[in-house]
């Protein structure tokens, strides 16, 4: 099957089955832990990593902007961080989200399996304020 023709669910399965063996479970997770949060996220790649983003109705915007995405993955060097490019309009008050970038992005770490696991309910509490704030 030629690339072109997968969908992007097939696309983010792809890609995570090439990831280093070490990381695809704690991937996999996090994936089902984000995709089962609400109905409105769909999955691509983006920059070269399974990317989360809000697939309902929005206010126009230029799309460098990024308002349509909720995280994306960064997973270099088979460490496990999420990154949220507008993660500052979050008040998350627990520490799950970190850094003070001027760009308004925060980022999460999780260590292994267990730590996914155990930030199953911050992380889609995060997700969840961060969809209050979408402009419709």
């Amino acid at each position: 099957m030629a690339k072109s023709t997968l969908t992007d669910e097939q696309q983010v399965t792809e890609h995570i089955s090439k990831l280093d063996v070490a990381i695809v479970p704690v991937v996999e997770t996090l994936r089902k832990i984000i995709l089962s949060t609400e109905k409105t996220i769909g999955e691509h790649i983006k920059w070269n990593n399974p990317c989360y983003y809000y697939t309902g109705e929005m206010k126009p915007f230029n799309p460098k902007e990024y308002k349509r995405e909720i995280v994306v993955f960064n997973l270099y060097k088979g460490r496990i961080m999420m990154v949220f490019p507008s993660g500052a309009r979050v008040n998350d008050t627990s520490g799950f989200l970190t850094g003070e970038y001027k760009d308004g992005r925060r980022i999460a770490i999780i260590e292994d399996l267990k730590d996914a696991k155990a930030k199953k309910k911050i992380l889609q509490h995060v997700i969840r304020e961060w969809l209050k704030g979408v402009e419709k």
